[in-house]
């Protein structure tokens, strides 16, 4: 009775038909879940999408022909299990490709990089050797496990080992501009924008001097903190105001005088 419906509707109306099919169509979307905050994830998120029907038959195909081909190799995963393996791989295969560059025969076009997926994983010496199984994921600031870490590891094309960064640090610089080095260290150390209650990675926020630079503020982790942009603008053009407690806490003052103590517990009052 539904499709007899729909097939009336497209004939005899079709400016209706269409308008709903539009509507539709707005409504497509897909959501690769965040991991859960409390560190539960396994190293597994959840993808849920609308997708337009011709799209999701494609999608469908592709994954249904590359998880049996994951079989024939020698993978022995339940069907379901090969689908996921499946999927990922179809995204690194298009990681590889350089769809942001020039145009074929554009200068530069030849040799041009494709575009990158990073995920920073932290590891310790006793995570190597199989004493300690914890490692921590960055993106998805939770625990996971140095099983997972090691299949990430074997399905990735470059694998970058950074030096320790000793968080206790102070190695100012003679310049306004921060150093990428700096801002590793800050996010390692912030994690988060730390104005009270706000959770924008610091990976994605701006550094700010502390004591402003023009005024003697050296450039150097010890006076440089995570705020993302909004926060960062309320602490320039505002009267919102921190002072330093210690690296990695801080102690703000609102407009109205109420005073927040943000460190790596959260946003609480201040300690007398």
């Amino acid at each position: 009775m539904d499709r007899l419906i729909a097939e009336a509707i497209l004939r005899f109306d079709p400016e209706r038909a269409e308008a709903e099919r539009a509507t539709a169509a707005d409504q497509r979307y897909v959501e690769v879940g965040d991991p859960d905050p409390h560190g539960n994830t396994h190293g597994i998120v959840h993808l849920s999408g609308v997708l337009d029907a011709v799209d999701g038959h494609d999608l469908d195909e592709a994954i249904a022909r590359r998880a049996r081909l994951l079989g024939d190799l020698g993978n022995d995963a339940p069907l379901d299990v090969r689908r996921s393996i499946a999927l990922g791989e179809l995204a690194r295969a298009d990681l590889m490709l350089d769809l942001d560059g020039p145009g074929p025969g554009s200068p530069g076009s030849l040799g041009s990089p494709g575009r990158k997926a990073i995920v920073n994983v932290h590891i310790t010496d006793t995570t190597l050797t199989g004493h300690n199984p914890v490692g921590r994921w960055d993106e998805g600031r939770c625990p996971i496990s140095s099983e997972q870490i090691r299949e990430w590891l074997g399905t990735a094309s470059t694998v970058i080992v950074r030096p320790v960064i000793d968080l206790a640090d102070h190695i100012p610089i003679d310049s306004y501009e921060i150093p990428e080095r700096h801002r590793v260290h800050i996010a390692l150390r912030d994690h988060t924008c730390r104005f009270p209650h706000c959770t924008r990675p610091a990976t994605r926020c701006d550094l700010d001097h502390a004591r402003p630079y023009g005024e003697g503020g050296p450039t150097c982790p010890c006076n440089e903190v995570a705020l993302c942009r909004r926060h960062h603008r309320a602490k320039t053009h505002s009267a919102w105001s921190y002072d330093i407690v210690m690296p990695g806490s801080y102690e703000w003052t609102s407009p109205s005088g109420f005073r927040f103590r943000v460190d790596h517990h959260g946003t609480h009052p201040p300690d007398e």
